[in-house]
């Protein structure tokens, strides 16, 4: 048996699109109650393109994929909104300016 190309060590990462039937909510209104979406078995998550069903294994998976990604992604921008520069420098106080206020130089 011959060694592989490392298939198999790395989850592959399936793009997944909220449910057409029920819009995400894992649920679809009934008569009297609402039911679980038979189109998404409850997840309100497809495969993107094919609309597939994952099994729920496979669906804890690739939401936690999501999850991180995003959780990434929140970083990236709660960094990024802090002010850097000469912005952050002109906005705090130097206390250089009458009475210990701050002085621009403007």
């Amino acid at each position: 048996m011959q060694k592989g190309q490392g298939l198999g060590f790395k989850r592959q990462r399936i793009e997944l699109e909220s449910c057409l039937s029920c819009k995400g909510k894992a649920v679809v209104e009934g008569v009297f109650y609402e039911q679980i979406c038979t189109a998404c078995n409850g997840s309100g998550w497809v495969v993107l393109g094919s609309r597939l069903v994952l099994s729920s294994d496979e669906l804890v998976t690739q939401l936690s994929f999501k999850l991180q990604m995003a959780q990434r992604e929140i970083e990236v921008l709660q960094q990024g909104s802090s002010i850097s520069g000469p912005a952050e420098y002109y906005q705090q106080n130097n206390r250089r300016g009458a009475g210990g206020s701050n002085y621009t130089g403007d």
